[in-house]
């Protein structure tokens, strides 16, 4: 199956292969210290979906340093973009993330800067910054959506409307600033239908898309969910034809950034396929070829 797929994206924009470097920004979230709710969302780890990204010391192009070192094993280039990943990466004054984000742009590795956020933490100032951001090196927005259905929202705890998301893409776009959405797959009570009417929002609404399995992590409610028969997480050939069928849903420009994601082994309960990325890799390939073949399209490899 052809799409858009980041890999190629970010070669044909920059010139060259091109390595995300997931950072710590030393910020919270509105969801964990109490002005939306405690906790965070009922999926989220205690490190805020950031739990392989560097370490924050206030030293930015230091963290971006000790970044480069860890991938080299699998990154030999020198193009990459900051990745802000940890919690909520805009839950701070302007002035701060003017300091963070500036001192990241300033690297001479990096190419663009990637900024994981709530859509309920872009406030006008904060926008006005990811503009003039924009203007110097491209940004890149990644908000964490995850579902369309507000009554699916509320039982993740997820602290926001839909309409909340839709105003802050919006917001973003309106000012230049390439917006990806995050959406798991897999959420409890959710049909396929549904998880599709998602997909659909997003194309319609962001640039790009992030589909995430949904992963039970030790210490999260999501994991007392599963334990007491609340929360059964997909199979590995559903997930994989779930896959295929939000990548047809999608307009052929949506940027796809990621069709899988990596879970912490040390914190994985479920599900355990999903620890395997090789195997799992192999069965997107596997699935998207046998739709090809299916609908009697040439055979066009998945990028990884």
């Amino acid at each position: 199956m052809r799409y858009n797929a980041l890999s190629n994206y970010l070669t044909r924009r920059f010139g060259g292969k091109v390595y995300k470097l997931a950072l710590d920004g030393g910020m919270t979230c509105p969801n964990r210290d109490g002005k939306v709710g405690f906790g965070g969302c009922v999926f989220c780890s205690e490190g805020g979906s950031g739990d392989f990204a560097e370490p924050y010391d206030g030293d930015v192009c230091g963290m971006i340093e000790r970044a480069k070192a860890r991938v080299r094993s699998k990154f030999c280039g020198d193009k990459f973009i900051a990745y802000f990943q940890s919690h909520t990466n805009t839950y701070a004054s302007a002035q701060y993330l003017e300091r963070l984000f500036s001192a990241a742009i300033s690297h001479p590795s990096v190419v663009a800067l990637s900024v994981g956020t709530r859509p309920d933490c872009l406030p006008p100032d904060v926008l006005d910054l990811l503009k003039a951001l924009n203007a110097q090196k491209p940004v890149f927005v990644e908000l964490g959506l995850q579902t369309v259905h507000d009554r699916t929202a509320r039982l993740l705890r997820r602290g926001y409307e839909t309409a909340v998301y839709d105003e802050a893409a919006k917001n973003l776009r309106e000012r230049g600033i390439n917006v990806v959405a995050h959406v798991i797959l897999g959420l409890p009570g959710e049909t396929k239908e549904d998880m599709l009417e998602t997909v659909r929002r997003v194309g319609s609404t962001a640039d790009g898309i992030k589909l995430q399995l949904l992963h039970v992590l030790r210490g999260t409610e999501l994991e007392k969910m599963y334990a007491r028969g609340e929360a059964t997480p997909l199979g590995l050939d559903e997930y994989t034809d779930l896959l295929a069928d939000c990548v047809e849903a999608l307009p052929p420009d949506t940027i796809v950034h990621r069709l899988t994601g990596d879970a912490p082994k040390r914190l994985l309960v479920a599900p355990e396929w999903s620890a395997d990325k090789k195997r799992v890799l192999n069965a997107i390939s596997s699935t998207f070829d046998r739709r090809d073949v299916k609908q009697g399209k040439n055979f066009v490899p998945a990028p990884q």
